[in-house]
């Protein structure tokens, strides 16, 4: 567990929970969910007399809770938004620049999408953050902060909102690297959906890329609900008198804009990514239907040139002694030529119909 103060001139990690809040600022909580679970108790007994009010236990089950979808929920002390990120697990596999992804590398991508939850206590002057044990969103922002707080004030976060909104907005656009990812893996099954010459029968890979994308799309529903509810909720706040506090408020709803946003953004290149499996799927059987047909037209033309050459040579394999030409010394070669021409008429007329050839159609 790590506790931050973010004051408007100063950026600073405390090695323990204060006793008061500081006069300035707010008081940052990053926590593992298993490091949360055991120092609730103590977190609890610090926010009792830093904001007169402790976190509801159904929201601490909440925030505990690994499976939650994600969703807002607002309470007259603090608001609560817990939110599903989407990344790729640490240690993932990462393709070369040129190496072509195979289907177990294609498997391996598509479990190493890493969905977990995480839950944001916002308060007036305290923000409770609860992490997955591998989020690197906690340290990425206490590094970054710190940056910021040698370079200025005025890129620090202005209240626990904010820096709620820029946590979750870099989520967000840590599907950037998640995209890129699937987007390779996802175009070399379609590819090899699409090609005539390979024997594609992985079918239980194809339907667990299917599955993962609804996955996906249901999570970021979940997420695009739970920022607008959060962007209502500030909308229906009461009217702010202060000038500082109504310019704060309304840079929080151009964030939130902004977030949504993004969201939006990312939910409709997965329904695109979903969409170019089903069209690809489609293609797929489309192609094979389409072979098929040629294969049934070609043996069906072959049928047609050689029944007229069968019916020459069962007439002459009749048993009767009084059949024309069946002495005669020429009447072989007779047969023989008339089969020949036969067979090449029927030939040029089925080539010339396109029924044979390249540009059979």
């Amino acid at each position: 567990m790590r506790i931050f103060h973010v004051a408007p001139d100063q950026y600073t990690e405390l090695d323990e929970l204060p006793a008061q809040l500081p006069a300035t600022g707010f008081v940052w909580i990053g926590s593992a969910r298993r490091e949360f679970e055991v120092h609730a108790a103590a977190i609890q007994s610090r926010l009792q007399p830093w904001t007169g009010t402790t976190l509801v236990d159904l929201h601490v089950a909440d925030l505990l809770n690994n499976q939650l979808p994600s969703h807002f929920d607002a309470t007259l002390d603090y608001d609560l938004l817990v939110f599903r990120r989407l990344a790729a697990a640490p240690g993932a596999a990462v393709l070369a620049d040129g190496k072509q992804p195979t289907r177990r590398a294609t498997r391996e991508a598509l479990d190493a999408i890493d969905t977990s939850p995480v839950g944001f206590a916002v308060f007036d002057r305290v923000l409770v953050t609860v992490h997955p044990a591998d989020c690197a969103v906690r340290d990425f922002f206490a590094a970054r902060l710190a940056q910021r707080g040698q370079v200025g004030a005025s890129r620090l976060p202005a209240s626990p909102a904010d820096l709620t909104l820029r946590m979750v907005n870099h989520m967000v656009d840590s599907y950037l690297d998640l995209r890129r990812l699937l987007a390779r893996h996802l175009g070399e099954l379609q590819l090899e959906l699409l090609n005539p010459r390979s024997h594609f029968d992985d079918w239980a890979l194809l339907l667990d890329a299917r599955n993962r994308l609804h996955l996906l799309e249901d999570i970021c529903e979940d997420q695009r609900s739970a920022v607008q509810e959060w962007i209502d909720n500030l909308d229906e706040a009461p009217p702010e008198a202060d000038k500082q506090t109504k310019r704060e408020r309304e840079l929080l709803r151009l964030r939130s804009r902004d977030v949504l946003e993004h969201v939006e953004r990312v939910l409709g290149h997965v329904r695109r990514l979903e969409q170019s499996i089903e069209t690809a799927v489609q293609m797929h059987f489309s192609a094979l239907g389409h072979r098929t047909n040629q294969i049934m037209r070609t043996l069906t033309v072959l049928t047609a040139i050689f029944l007229p050459l069968n019916l020459i040579t069962g007439f002459f394999g009749m048993n009767f002694d009084a059949l024309p030409l069946i002495h005669s010394a020429e009447g072989f070669w007779i047969a023989f030529w008339t089969m020949v021409l036969v067979g090449g008429g029927l030939v040029a007329f089925f080539w010339r119909k396109r029924y044979l050839g390249s540009g059979a159609r």
